[in-house]
């Protein structure tokens, strides 16, 4: 069961590592500017950057307590700006922003739990050079 956490870490990270290369190309920059995102040309490449860091950080195994921190502060200002469902009054939009929001916290519990706990047995940091 020793594989279980780098398993866990390898599939936490997918999604930080591709939306961060995407991010990181200026994809959403158009939503985050019509959401009301103050310079989102800057904001969503340097957003994708910290989901990037973060992702491969926890990818690897390497300062994987740093990185999470990195997704931390990614998903709080993402999750606030862009899925404020507490704010839109159209019942479907309502309730998938909600959806992404919730999903977000999720994701966000688990950051929080690298955060703490760290890679587990498999990773670069428990490397013997």
């Amino acid at each position: 069961m020793k594989i279980v956490p780098l398993l866990g870490r390898i599939l936490f990270a997918l999604i930080f590592v591709m939306s961060g290369l995407n991010h990181v190309m200026g994809a959403g920059a158009d939503y985050a500017a019509a959401a009301g995102v103050p310079a989102a040309r800057i904001m969503v490449p340097f957003a994708g950057l910290l989901a990037l860091l973060g992702g491969l950080s926890i990818l690897l195994g390497y300062k994987v307590k740093y990185g999470a921190w990195l997704v931390v502060i990614f998903l709080v200002p993402v999750s606030i700006a862009l899925h404020n469902f507490w704010s839109v009054t159209d019942p479907m939009q309502k309730q998938m922003q909600m959806a992404m929001f919730m999903k977000n916290m999720a994701i966000l519990g688990g950051a929080l739990l690298l955060a703490y706990f760290g890679p587990g047995p498999y990773s670069l940091d428990k490397q013997k050079v």
